[in-house]
């Protein structure tokens, strides 16, 4: 299968959308209301300004800023808060900021989306058997959840657009029930008992932080968008949204059958459920909280991957187990998402307690998205008044829901937001250590040394130590490469070599770049390859080298016969190839400021547990060799010393 084939508008690919995209927001009916009603008493005040506050968050949030406007501000096809950033960072060096607070929060959101979703599920087997504990049962169904992620979104997105098909369908049916024999709850439509239920309900403006639940997998739904395309997203969405009104509004008709009363805990969701359907209903919902928790997931995958090409994380493994696009598996996060999962549901047991950590996470993505997406849309010169309009609309709604959440720190709000404030700062450390490490690297001119190479490679006093010898160099002008380079290969201990070699490789914003260039220093003995690979090509620079090598023999470019001759080299042969990975640490003779201090140790203590360069760059461990070589940010000043007689 192309890479574009499930991007282009078709059926199957309304299928496979359905299947991966809604998963978080398409199970919001199981813990919305239930969350609204809690355990007041039911009037018609709560019911309707609940069901008109609903709508119009959909609406505005869901529809109006995410799919209508935000899909636009796609990355080559790929989405997200970080590709929205490489839109714009251009425009203000600051925006990183936001961009890191977004990411972060929304990698802390992906821990509390699975168990509150199959909690929600699984719960409705206490309406069946009232004394089950479903704490295992929704432990084990995480686990699963986590295990499978290995085999990509093509085996989820096919295994599971059929069942949430079926999950939405379920909900549309259920709702109609109720909302035929009451068709009058539609005047809930009117935004006017919204602002009764915000305004004049007693603390009714704090129940925006349970109405915002409603909303919650809007910004996942971004990150995802180069799983499936945009019109897939689109088109799919209408069907969705038409769902889950139909839900929410049969969900209020039978609760305004009920006034006066309360639900004790009960769940809205499983109360217009038919008795003889209930089984059924619990496992239709916890597959479906299944895909909620594979929506967040995969979001999360593809978030830490472009935190990887903009430098805001360490560089972890990534594996992309098809050949469809925007498919990747990144085995730390995926580890690091389980524990934290398992650990959510076995520290608050029932979702209801969940909820108290639901949201004020998400809640600061999505504020950081639309900071961003104010630049994009002056980059795009949108009309200045529509632009101040629809941002300043989103800013309103987004802050009334931020205030709304702060009730929820002391309940639960804390634990995710200590996981965001924790990876913000990672990103930080790996952000500022760049700048800190740029601000010191000494670049120096190629050409002034070929003389001493060439002599160096010609100089049989000293035995060969590879008839190729490779450095990576992160050098970006094509005459300069560091220093520490030659003092390698110069004065550590002169390294011989027939021909020496400096490879650069470039991650561009297109996802599946696959380009080379070839720059000739000198003829025989050096010569720099530059690589432009796509942010969704995994380097295997060994291979990669060796291929261009042999093509450039092949077309006559370069000689690659040994000038050292013997009865034991075949003349089809290139030769024995030999990388040199540097790398650094942090010399003892710096006298840094404190705060400097702090980042370079923390940022050398990340790099320790991060993927090698062998590893990320696919290098055979019996075609490279590593050397240690210090940062010199600050030296120290010299020790007055005293010489005794």
């Amino acid at each position: 299968m192309s890479k574009q084939h499930h991007h282009a508008l078709s059926f199957a690919g309304l299928i496979i959308t359905v299947g991966i995209i809604f998963g978080d927001i398409g199970t919001s009916p199981l813990y919305v209301l239930k969350a609204i009603a809690g355990d007041r008493t039911l009037t018609e005040q709560l019911i309707l300004g609940g069901l008109s506050c609903i709508f119009w968050t959909i609406t505005l949030q869901t529809t109006l800023k995410y799919v209508i406007i935000t899909l636009r501000a796609d990355n080559k096809g790929e989405g997200g808060i970080f590709s929205l950033y490489t839109l714009v960072r251009r425009h203000r060096k600051w925006l990183v900021i936001p961009a890191m607070i977004g990411g972060a929060s929304l990698l802390a959101d992906g821990i509390i989306t699975p168990p509150i979703s199959v909690s929600s599920a699984v719960e409705g087997l206490g309406y069946i058997y009232p004394k089950i504990n479903t704490v295992p049962i929704a432990i084990a169904i995480i686990i699963g959840i986590f295990v499978i992620q290995q085999f990509g979104t093509k085996f989820i997105g096919r295994a599971f657009g059929p069942v949430m098909m079926v999950w939405f369908l379920m909900l549309g049916i259920v709702g109609s029930l109720y909302f035929m024999h009451n068709p009058g709850i539609l005047k809930a439509l009117n935004p006017y008992y919204a602002y009764d239920l915000l305004v004049n309900y007693p603390k009714g403006f704090w129940l925006l932080g349970a109405v915002f639940l409603c909303t919650t997998g809007a910004e996942a739904l971004y990150s995802d968008l180069g799983h499936c395309g945009r019109e897939n997203i689109r088109v799919s969405w209408i069907f969705v949204k038409a769902m889950l009104l139909l839900n929410y509004f049969g969900q209020g008709a039978y609760l305004v059958q009920h006034l006066g009363e309360k639900i004790h805990g009960g769940n809205p969701f499983y109360l217009i459920v038919p008795d003889g359907f209930k089984l059924a209903s619990v496992i239709i919902a916890t597959a479906a909280a299944v895909v909620a928790s594979q929506a967040m997931i995969s979001g999360s995958f593809t978030l830490i991957n472009e935190a990887i090409r903009l430098n805001l994380w360490p560089r972890v493994k990534v594996n992309f187990p098809s050949e469809i696009k925007g498919q990747l598996y990144v085995p730390s996060i995926n580890w690091f998402l389980m524990i934290g999962c398992i650990a959510i549901v076995y520290i608050f047991e029932k979702s209801e307690k969940m909820e108290a950590a639901y949201g004020l996470s998400i809640i600061l993505t999505m504020i950081s998205s639309t900071v961003l997406l104010y630049f994009y849309l002056l980059r795009k010169h949108w009309n200045s008044i529509l632009r101040y309009g629809l941002i300043g609309l989103f800013f309103i709604v987004e802050g009334s829901f931020l205030i709304s959440q702060i009730e929820k720190f002391p309940q639960g709000g804390y634990l995710t937001l200590s996981i965001a404030l924790s990876v913000m700062a990672m990103m930080y450390v790996i952000f500022k250590s760049k700048i800190i490490r740029n601000s010191i690297i000494d670049f120096v001119k190629v050409k002034s040394y070929l003389p001493i190479l060439q002599k160096l490679s010609i100089d049989d006093q000293i035995p060969t130590y590879a008839t190729h010898l490779v450095y990576l160099t992160s050098a970006e002008r094509i005459d300069e490469v560091e220093s520490k380079v030659f003092y390698s290969i110069l004065e550590q201990q002169p390294k011989r070599a027939e021909r020496y070699w400096f490879v650069h490789v470039i991650t561009t914003d297109e996802p599946y770049t696959k380009e080379y260039k070839v720059t000739k220093h000198d003829e025989n003995d050096l010569i720099r390859i530059d690589f432009r690979l796509g942010f969704r090509i995994q380097p295997k620079l060994d291979m990669m080298f060796k291929q261009v090598v042999e093509e450039l023999v092949q077309n006559n470019e370069i000689e690659i016969r040994s000038r050292y001759a013997c009865e034991y080299h075949h003349s089809d042969h290139i030769g024995d190839f030999k990388f040199v990975v540097i790398r650094k640490f942090l010399s003892n003779d710096n006298e840094l400021p404190w705060f400097h201090k702090i980042i370079m140790n923390a940022y050398f203590f990340i790099k320790s547990r991060s993927l090698s360069e062998k590893n990320e760059f696919g290098l055979d461990p019996s075609s490279y060799v590593e050397e240690n070589f210090p940062y010199v940010l600050s030296k120290a000043a010299p020790i007055n010393l005293k010489r005794s007689e």
